[in-house]
Formats: C-alpha cells, sequence, structure tokens
C-alpha cells in the first residue's frame, strides 16, 4: 500500500517528467528500467529508492530536494478537501496550458493573461 510520502514523490516525478515533455518510456531508458516502473513510481505503488532517486533527478536534471519539496504542507493538508496546488499541477491539462503559454511571444501572452483575469471577475460578478 502505498503510503503519503510515496504519492508525493510520485505526484513530483509525474510532474517534472511532463514539463519536460518526456514520455514515461523517454524517462525509462534513460535510467535504464522498464517504463511500467515508472508507472508504479508516478502512482505511488512501488517506493523509489534513494539510489534510483538519484538517477531520475539527473535525468530530469533537478536536484532530489525538488521531489520533497512541499512535503510538509502536503502532509499537513492531507485531510483537508478539495484540489491541492500541487494536485492541480499534476493534471495533464494544466501543463499542457502552462506549456502553450510559453509557447507564445510575450504580447500574446500578456493579452491571454489578461482575458484569463478578466473572465475570473466576470465570473465573481455573475455569481
Amino acid at each position: 500500500m502505498a503510503t503519503d510520502i510515496d504519492l508525493h514523490l510520485g505526484r513530483r516525478l509525474r510532474r517534472r517528467r511532463r514539463l519536460l515533455g518526456l514520455t514515461q518510456q523517454q524517462l525509462a531508458v534513460q535510467v535504464g528500467i522498464r517504463f511500467q516502473q515508472i508507472q508504479k513510481y508516478e502512482c505511488g505503488a512501488n517506493r523509489i529508492s534513494a539510489a534510483r532517486l538519484w538517477q531520475l533527478s539527473e535525468a530530469l536534471e533537478t536536484p532530489i530536494s525538488y521531489f520533497y519539496d512541499g512535503l510538509t504542507e502536503a502532509l499537513e493538508k492531507k485531510d483537508s478537501s478539495g484540489p491541492q496546488g500541487g494536485e492541480m499541477f499534476s493534471r495533464k491539462e494544466t501543463l499542457d496550458l502552462i506549456q502553450a503559454y510559453y509557447q507564445l511571444g510575450e504580447r500574446p501572452r500578456r493579452r491571454l493573461l489578461d482575458l484569463a483575469k478578466s473572465l475570473h471577475t466576470d465570473g465573481e460578478q455573475a455569481a
């Protein structure tokens, strides 16, 4: 059974992999394992050993501490309801939106951000 720590590490692994645009297969090849093992790490079914975490951090070009960022807060908020910030960023649509946003030039990005803010404000006024 997955522990809260295993789940947190798996979410952070998935987030970083997706932000870099890597598939599970591509990451698995880099660290010399099968993609199914990456799947198991990401869902928390298998624990990530210290040696494997080192390999993953090297392949994902991030410090090992990245995987533990927000862990204390996540454990403290475990019993609260609603999606947590970390969960929101692990969603594929959120990552797709972020990647598309940064592919735009500076001016279109600013305009899109202004549009999003105005839609949020309009939604509050309608409620």
